[in-house]
């Protein structure tokens, strides 16, 4: 099963195509790389695991394996991480 390559930041929505710097935990959650680092403090606000970069599928890959379409958010947005 290949990474959902979900496109957008579940924190600030900002789109996230599958060639961006994203960032995601091991259940998926994906981050843009600014929420990672500043709001998140690299840390999962969902599960608490490390966000680490999305890897990059090569885009002729795509057509046979395409980037989720589904949208997740959310609609309170993140909170800063206590680590911060």
């Amino acid at each position: 099963m290949a990474l959902e390559l979900r496109p957008n930041c579940e924190c600030c929505d900002k789109d996230l195509p599958p060639e961006s710097q994203a960032m995601i935990c091991s259940f998926e959650c994906t981050y843009c790389a600014d929420c990672a680092s500043t709001t998140l403090a690299g840390i999962c606000p969902n599960c608490g695991g490390e966000l680490v970069r999305r890897p990059i599928r090569p885009s002729a890959k795509l057509p046979s394996n395409p980037a989720s379409t589904t949208r997740v958010l959310k609609a309170e947005g993140c909170q800063p991480s206590r680590a911060a």
